[in-house]
Order: structure tokens, then sequence, then C-alpha cells
């Protein structure tokens, strides 16, 4: 191999042959001149300042990037090589580990594990930069490589965010129960904002079952189905595979088999879950699935059959084959129905958020009494001081970490050790970020291990019931009713401006949190007066600091709504009349009218025994019935008053009544309608009479779909106009 000293100009060649191969694809040429020439391996071809080597990695030709390796070994400045950085301060590893290649990240890790600790400008490493992106094998693999001793100093950036702060922000929670198995310290740590993993968990909202809503069939098809729960992997270094408990392979058969594979399969999955649930009732076979209790509370299987006599686990075993059951045929008998598939990546996210709280939770010792002991972040636990959390601190004393090590400069050290010199913002405690998320699951979870964590207030010193009454979360204030949960301290608590749980609920909510600005009025009015019965009146201040009491906060907050919402009534009453009135004017000329004229003998109609005239008669008095009722209704609501109480029943109940009688009068028409035509073609179309009159049905079609259209808003208003606690809507 050459040794001798380029000139500059002969450089310049070299440079640009490689750049030129290099963006062409001829990696043979690059392999060629790398060989030729030592000095080529420290040449950055690139504007972003990347060798040969960082181009092979980014492009992922895993074949090159072990040649150029090879090469790059035999010289004598191989590690200076492998820690050129381009302008970002990434290195190759670090381009490995972002593109998740496992077999570059071996090649580059193993002979220098030291690599896996460079930064680059972010003070990220590769390994940091393989959770960010979500590479749990390129995880699990610099993880063996460095050991885990050694990779907790890698585990952090200069924001201070760590590993468990990116693979949660990031929901990549299978890679998240991974980290938490290896480094449980992380559990602690904080960033420079005194975001915990746990606070971090609790912002997300959509990843738990009570923050997400499904429709009527979506949730049959979750409760359907099955997911495992996380294990613990390992890295098999010889393999280049991560050996994942129940990971399914590729199968050998083309896609249009799995069908038929997947039906054969069940005989086998019933045979061993009646025999394994048979026998042994406590864990026979692979571990029990997880599931809800409450359709909102994850627990483990075997947990929520505890106490039942064996023969009842061959009862849910038979049910959980049958839901699979029809699950495959759904899946892959009826083409590829996506809309099933997106339900289980979200149940999977479910189940596995729970089991990463869980996790959290067991580690976490946010309540537990801490003395200052002068530890590093990561071996910290989070302070409790008024209930807040405040940032983690450095304190200089203890030579037992490389504080550079971990925060990868002095001069980030330094700029650390500033941030303890100025006023650190406190932050909220988890439970009070998921009550005013709504995460139902989270504020049980927090409250059964920690039940003092009902007196947690944030800086405006709310507890966890006033937060859950003033961002509108019934189901996390039901629970918190309920005895198990219930102090009295919590429910007088007030704020540091006075207010209690009912001056709280008298102020005007997020009109984002309702599917139709029309019931938020009577939705506000409910929450306001279920809350004010909850609990006696002694539990409740009357005045505030300012002076107020609730009902004029509610009074004065919900002026400008109660306006718009009556405006918005006259419109709709006004519309709707027109189309009342109209149907009740074609339904009395029907009325009046008889098909095919009357007996002149008897004065009776002529087709009186006819089946179809019956039915002329019936929807055509149906038809001027509620169409005349539904004028009359919104006459009602145009002329009725608009107080505050009346938004609850009052007004509600009329617009319903109107609706309904509308929707029936419509309908009643078009039955009315078809009937007094089948007079007219009965005999003159006798084999085209279903032709014609599909034809004729189109418009009535499409009048059918626009009514059909407004039931969302319909049930809506019917199911909070009957409803004595308050729908909680989803944004």
């Amino acid at each position: 191999m050459a040794s001798t000293q380029e000139t500059t100009p002969n450089m310049e060649r070299i440079k640009k042959a490689l750049f030129r191969n290099a963006m062409q694809g001829k990696w043979d040429e690059v392999v060629s001149i790398y060989d030729a020439n030592e000095e080529a391996h420290m040449t950055k071809i690139t504007k972003s300042g990347d060798t040969a080597l960082h181009v092979a990695v980014s492009d992922d030709r895993t074949d090159i990037v072990e040649q150029l390796l090879l090469i790059i070994r035999s010289s004598m400045n191989a590690k200076e090589v492998l820690e050129i950085q381009n302008e970002r301060g990434n290195t190759s590893l670090h381009l490995a580990a972002l593109m998740g290649s496992v077999r570059m990240c071996k090649c580059i890790a193993d002979p220098f594990p030291y690599l896996i600790g460079s930064r680059n400008h972010d003070n990220e490493t590769p390994l940091f930069l393989a959770v960010l992106h979500g590479k749990k094998e390129v995880f699990l693999c610099l993880n063996q490589i460095a050991r885990c001793d050694n990779g907790e100093t890698y585990c952090r950036r200069k924001d201070g965010d760590t590993i468990l702060h990116s693979a949660i922000a990031g929901e990549y929670f299978d890679l998240a129960f991974q980290i938490i198995c290896r480094y449980h310290n992380l559990v602690h740590s904080v960033n420079e904002e005194g975001m915990s993993a746990l606070h971090l968990l609790a912002t997300k909202r959509s990843c738990f079952r009570s923050g997400t809503h499904f429709g009527w069939l979506a949730k049959i098809i979750h409760h359907c189905i099955f997911v495992k729960e996380l294990k613990e992997e390992t890295f098999n270094m010889n393999k280049d595979l991560v050996e994942s408990f129940g990971e399914e392979m590729a199968p050998p058969f083309p896609p249009n088999y799995k069908l038929c594979t997947n039906l054969l399969a069940l005989p086998w999955l019933a045979f061993t879950r009646l025999w394994n649930t048979g026998r042994d009732p406590e864990r026979t076979g692979e571990q029990a699935d997880l599931e809800y209790s409450d359709g909102n509370q994850p627990i483990m299987k075997g947990e929520r059959l505890q106490g039942l006599p064996s023969n009842y686990y061959t009862c849910f075993g038979i049910i959980q084959v049958v839901s699979k059951a029809i699950l495959v045929i759904l899946r892959t008998g009826i083409g590829k129905i996506r809309k099933i598939q997106e339900i289980k990546e979200i149940k999977e996210k479910h189940i596995w958020t729970a089991q990463i709280m869980h996790e959290l939770l067991c580690h976490v010792s946010i309540y537990e009494h801490q003395e200052d002991s002068g530890d590093i972040p990561e071996q910290s636990s989070l302070r409790m001081d008024d209930y807040e959390i405040e940032p983690y601190s450095i304190i200089d004393g203890d030579d037992t970490y490389d504080k550079e090590a971990i925060f990868g400069s002095q001069s980030l050290l330094e700029g650390k050790k500033k941030m303890l010199a100025g006023k650190t913002k406190k932050q909220e405690t988890p439970i009070l970020i998921a009550t005013k998320n709504g995460i139902s699951e989270m504020v049980k979870g927090i409250l059964e291990l920690f039940p003092v964590a009902i007196y947690d207030v944030d800086h405006q010193k709310k507890n966890i019931v006033l937060l859950a009454v003033e961002h509108r979360q019934p189901h996390i204030y039901l629970k918190l009713l309920r005895k198990a949960f219930f102090t009295d301290t919590a429910f007088r608590h007030v704020d540091k401006d006075g207010n209690s749980a009912l001056h709280l609920v008298a102020k005007l909510g997020y009109s984002g949190a309702y599917p139709f600005a029309a019931v938020q009025m009577q939705w506000e009015f409910k929450w306001y007066l279920f809350v004010r019965c909850s609990l006696p009146r002694n539990y409740f201040i009357t005045y505030n600091k300012e002076g107020k009491t609730a009902k004029e906060i509610f009074t004065e907050s919900h002026q400008e709504l109660a306006s718009k919402e009556g405006e918005w009534l006259n419109s709709i009453s006004n519309s709707c009349s027109v189309v009342a009135t109209l149907v009740a004017g074609v339904s009395f000329a029907t009325t009046a009218t008889v098909p095919g004229g009357i007996k002149e003998d008897s004065s009776k109609p002529t087709f009186e025994r006819h089946q179809a005239f019956l039915i002329y008669a019936v929807s055509s008095l149906i038809a001027l019935v509620f169409s005349v009722t539904s004028m009359v209704s919104f006459l009602a609501i145009l002329t009725a008053r608009r107080k505050m109480e009346d938004f609850e029943l009052g007004l509600p109940r009329k617009l319903l009544l109107a609706l309904t009688c509308l929707f029936i009068s419509i309908g009643a028409m078009l039955v009315c309608f078809c009937s007094a035509n089948f007079f007219l073609l009965k005999d003159v179309l006798e084999d085209n009479a279903f032709t014609v009159y599909t034809l004729a049905c189109l418009p009535t079609t499409i009048l059918m779909i626009f009514t059909i259209a407004q039931f969302p808003f319909y049930f809506d208003l019917l199911w909070s106009t009957f409803k004595r606690v308050p729908q909680r809507h989803f944004t």
C-alpha cells in the first residue's frame, strides 16, 4: 500500500476522483483508490465534510463499507480515520446508527468500542442517535458492545434529554422498554426543563386507551385483538439478529396463501390454548396477554382471573380463539382491510404504553424524601418542593463519575453549572399533567401507589380535582369521587386566587373540545350542575378573592356563548321551519286526495281493499301530523326565552323534538309518494316497475344521504340531553 506523501495537486485529483465515483455509484473504483492511497482515507470529498466512508454509509452500501473498513484497519491511522467528523460532527458510526444498519455498526464499533461515546455538535452519541430514530436493533448491538456500565455515560445530550426521553417522545415504546430493562437509573433523570420520562409519557394522551375514541365497530375489533406484552430482548453478536420473543418470521409462501395457513393454524392454537389453560391456571405456555379490566386500565390477564375456578380459564381460552378466528377472516379473507391493521397498531401502543407506565411507576421515587447527596442527574431522583419537580442539578464534590464524559465537554458542563445560578423553572408532577390530558390510567396508577399524590399542586396551587374540573375531564372526576381516592382536603382545596372547584367549572371551557358548537352551552351547564350536586354545598366556598360567586362567574363567562348559540338556534329554526311547512303542505294535499276516487254507490275508496292504499293513507297522516308538530316546535324555539337554565333542557329538548318530527315526516312523505305511484304504474309497467322505481328513487336517495349526514349531530344532541354526566369529547 502506498505510503509516500502525495503532492497537493495529486490530492486534489484523488479528491475529485473519489467524489465523482461516489456520486456515480462506482464504488469499486472508490475501493481501489482507498487501497492505493492511504491519504484518501482522511480526505473529505463533499461540501458537508463527508469522507467517502461517510457517503458509503449514507448510501447504505454495507458491502462497500466492509471493504473500506478492511483497508482502513490495515493502515496506521485507522483510529483517526474513524474519528473524522463532518460539519455536523457526525462520524461514520453516527451515520450507521442513523441508517439502522446493524452490520455496519458492528464493523465500525467492534474494534473500537470507544467510538460509541463520540459526540456530534448536538452532543449526541451514536447510541443516542439510534434511539432517536427508533433503531432498536442498532441500540441493542451498540449497547452490547459498550456494556451497560459504560453505556450509561452515552445516554444524554446537551439539552438534558436521555435516550429514554427520546424513545418515549418518538413513541418507540418497545425500544423504551428495552432501555428501562438496562438502565433503571434513567427513570429518575430529568432534562433542563425538569421533565422526566414519566412527565413526557403523561403528555402522550393519544397513546392511552382513555385518550382514544373509537366507533362501535372499531371498538369491537379493538377488544378482539390480543397483543403480547413486551419482554426483554437480547442481541446475538454472531447472527446479527435480535432474538425477539414471539417475533414472526417472513412466511415461506405467497401472500394469498395466508388465509389458508391461518385457518389451518387455528385448531392447533385452540388445542394448545385449552390444554394449557385447563392444566395450569397460573402460567403455562406463552405469557398472558395484557388486557383491559374496565376499558381503560390495563391489567395482566392472570391478575384479572385470580380467584376464579380453574375450569373458567377454558372459557376464556375459547373466547380468545373465537376472537382470533374472526380477525383472521376479516383481515385476510375479505381483502386487505387496512383499518384492522391500524387498530392493531393502536392497541399495541395502548398496551405497551401501559406497560411502560407500570415500569416507570415501579422504579420512580418522586414521593420519597431525598437528601442532597451530590449525585449527578443520572443518579439523582426527582425531588419534591411544594409537590413540584425541580430540574436536575449538578453538584461538585463527587469524583466517582466522569462528568465530562457524561456531558461531552467542559464547556457544556460549565453551562449546566451556570443554570443553577439562575432561578430554575418548577415543573408539574406527572399526575397533574396526566389529569389535564385526561389520562385516567396514569392518574389511577399513581394514586394507587402514591395516595399522597392527590395533594400535588401546580404553580397556581391547583390540585388534580381542580384541574380535572377546569379541563373538563368527567371520567377522572368520577374516579376521584370514589371512596378509594376521596379526601375532604382535596375537594375543599382552592387555588391561589381563592377559586374552588365550583368556581373553576363555572369558567368557559375550551370550545375545541366539543364536536358541535351547538351543544357546548348545554354541556357547560350540565357539567356545572353535576359538579355542584356531586358534593355538599359546604365543600365549596361562596366567594373567591375577587368577591365573585360561582354563579356570577358562569353568567359572565358564558354570556357571549349563550348569545352565539341563540343566534344559531334562530338560524336553524328558520331554515328547518320552512322545510317543515313545505312537507306539511304536501302532506295535507295528499291526505285530502283519494287515489282512484270514490265508489258512487257506497262513497268508499275504490282501492279500499288494496294494501298499498292502507300504506298511502297511514303514511300521509303521519307526514301531516309530524310535519305540523315539527313546524310548531321550531316556532316555539324562535319565541322562547334565552336564559342560562333554558340551555340545559328546555331549548335542547325542543330542538330534538323538532328535528325528530321533521325526519319522520320526510320519511313518511316519501313512503306516501311511492305507494301513490303504485296505483298509476302497476298495470302499465308490470315487468319494468323495479327499474323505473330505482331510477325514480335516485333523487330520494340523495336526500336520504343528506339526512343521514345530520345524524352525528342528532345523536350527539340526543346523548347530551338525556345523559346525567356530560359525555367526554375527544379533540
